[in-house]
């Protein structure tokens, strides 16, 4: 859970650009960038922001994402009409196989249970559900999906872990000498905040990777 508030990081940015009074770099300028930090930084790294919800359901197999969400993770269960009621788990199909086996599951029988989804990439903001969902009383599912940081203010915490706030710290460093790249030294320090940013990105996803359970599960077709 974040506790940074958005205030702290925006005062360590404002020592190292040595503005105190904020006359070149006002504030409410070094929060936009905080805020353009969070959702950069969630284009390298998608799970750096997810949410985990009880997801309620359209009526028929096409669904659409919710409105902040970037990328599906995972539908791992359903839950009831009620969003609380834990029940069977959902695989992931490809689109291909029901067309091959169940070529009307779209227009099958309805059930507020879900059995199976189905998910493109290409196509991020909705899925499929099968046996459809009726036209009353629709099931929820848990849903875990990569979301969009809105904004925060000042006296509100980052959406992010504190473990990027030096990355957002970066990212607000590059905006601010961005604004000046006409001047050789103000690109160059522009270029290595960049640069930071994306260096601290590119080792969490390392260590990420090297500690991940599911890879050292037994039985494991992944491992």
């Amino acid at each position: 859970m974040s506790t940074i508030l958005a205030s702290s990081i925006i005062d360590r940015a404002v020592v190292l650009l040595q503005d105190p009074t904020n006359v070149r770099w006002p504030r409410p300028e070094l929060l936009v960038a905080l805020n353009a930090g969070q959702r950069a930084l969630v284009l390298f790294k998608p799970n750096a922001y997810t949410k985990n919800i009880s997801f309620q359901l359209a009526t028929g197999s096409k669904q659409n994402m919710p409105p902040d969400a970037l990328d599906l993770i995972e539908l791992p269960r359903n839950l009831g009409v009620n969003g609380t009621t834990p029940g069977d788990a959902i695989r992931l199909v490809k689109r291909e196989i029901l067309d091959a086996q169940i070529p009307n599951w779209h227009r099958g029988t309805a059930s507020a249970s879900v059995k199976h989804y189905v998910y493109n990439s290409l196509d991020l903001k909705h899925f499929y559900v099968y046996p459809p969902q009726p036209a009353t009383a629709t099931g929820q599912v848990e849903m875990i999906y990569t979301a969009s940081p809105s904004d925060v203010l000042e006296t509100d915490p980052i959406l992010v872990d504190d473990i990027y706030e030096d990355a957002l710290l970066n990212y607000i460093m590059f905006r601010a000498y961005s604004k000046d790249v006409e001047y050789a030294a103000n690109a160059t320090m522009a270029a290595q905040y960049y640069g930071a940013f994306k260096e601290l990105l590119t080792g969490k996803t390392g260590a990420e990777a090297a500690t991940n359970p599911n890879a050292m599960a037994a039985g494991n077709p992944n491992a």
